[in-house]
């Protein structure tokens, strides 16, 4: 057994890192049910595009409906962490990510287009879940 697994394996089951590894592993896999699970019932979700905002959830259920739109216009996707730093009770992760279109986006890419962009991810935490996520890219 590596260092890191001994090291993983004593993290707190809740803790921030913990937290947003499962959401980005649950994500990844376009599971909506286990993306929710880690989040607060009052989760504040905030997208900015080029330092606009595009995308907003208050509470759970707009998260779902969010998610669930999201799950469509991608065939596949992944998000991954290349870096974390606390930030004043936020945890920031520097995000690699990489999609493949499964819809036209109007007047904007195709189907099939892969993107693959560099953004960064604030989660903030509340009660042991993942009370905001504001996506930056």
């Amino acid at each position: 057994m590596g260092t890191a697994t001994t090291f993983r394996t004593h993290m707190p089951a809740s803790s921030p890192q913990d937290l947003i590894d499962r959401y980005l592993t649950a994500y990844n896999a376009f599971d909506i049910d286990g993306m929710l699970t880690l989040l607060s019932p009052e989760v504040r979700f905030e997208n900015y595009s080029d330092g606009k905002l595009t995308a907003t959830a208050d509470g759970i259920d707009e998260f779902r409906k969010l998610a669930e739109h999201a799950r469509n216009l991608f065939s596949e996707r992944e998000q991954r962490i290349t870096a974390l730093e606390p930030n004043d009770g936020a945890v920031i992760a520097q995000i690699a990510y990489r999609g493949r279109l499964a819809a036209d986006i109007p007047g904007g890419p195709k189907a099939g287009t892969v993107m693959d962009l560099q953004g960064q991810s604030e989660f903030s935490f509340d009660g042991g879940k993942i009370s905001r996520i504001i996506d930056r890219s």
